[in-house]
């Protein structure tokens, strides 16, 4: 079956792999382990992940104890590569082809990022997840995403969230937030939207990079909107 697009990235927070609680939730991890394997056993579609690390750790949480934001970023950094390597173990677990690639070299666990490597792993029908950000502190895993995407190749950043888009208030506790169907990234820019990172929608404005901002966490919905139907929100030119 024929997918929409040819190579994605899907973005995942490291609270939705918590299940919105430190640590890890089994249930969620093998959903989304399980959602992944359909799409690569139904759809020809290249796909690679990258993992946040805030069920771990969080660089504002570093402030809150006296680390300064620096080395705090470098902390969530490592966190994102036990996302990542815990992501991993599962969809192996269920017979997926799978290479972690990390900004931050740590060999005994990882490969370390080269994006040719990257490319050719997803050649070859790998799933590939990224961790460590961009390996640089003060940046978010949103604009890891939106960068990995770009070197890659991907036809769309795929934001894998627990809402149904993006909305023009925060629809927890707003009963009148209004839902947006599709974006300009200058539009999401200037409306200061909150659900993922301006700089990363500037990297995805600069190269034409569609993103979708959709709920993961209902079942199907990866293979719907990789199938072509219209899930989330859009933002694009």
């Amino acid at each position: 079956m024929k997918s929409k697009f040819k190579r994605v990235l899907l973005k995942l927070s490291g609270e939705i792999l918590g299940g919105g609680r430190f640590g890890y939730s089994r249930e969620v991890l093998h959903s989304i382990a399980d959602e992944i394997k359909e799409v690569r056993e139904k759809l020809d579609v290249d796909i690679a992940l990258v993992v946040g690390g805030g069920n771990i750790f969080r660089g504002k949480d570093a402030i809150d104890v006296g680390i300064d934001k620096t080395t705090g970023d470098y902390m969530g950094m490592l966190a994102t590569i036990m996302n990542a390597l815990a992501l991993q173990s599962i969809l192996e677990q269920k017979g997926l082809d799978t290479r972690v690639m990390s900004a931050i070299e740590v060999r005994s666990v990882a490969e370390f990022y080269i994006r040719r490597r990257a490319i050719r792993h997803l050649e070859k029908g790998r799933i590939v997840i990224f961790a460590g950000g961009t390996g640089s502190p003060l940046f978010s895993t949103d604009t890891a995403g939106a960068l990995r995407a770009i070197e890659i190749g991907a036809d769309a950043l795929l934001k894998g969230s627990k809402v149904d888009g993006v909305y023009d208030v925060d629809p927890e506790g707003n009963p009148d937030a209004v839902r947006y169907e599709e974006l300009t990234y200058d539009e999401f820019i200037r409306k200061n939207l909150k659900v993922m990172d301006a700089t990363a929608i500037t990297l995805a404005r600069e190269h034409n990079l569609p993103v979708i901002v959709f709920d993961i966490t209902k079942r199907g919905n990866l293979f719907r909107l990789l199938s072509g139907e219209r899930v989330g929100t859009i933002i694009k030119p």
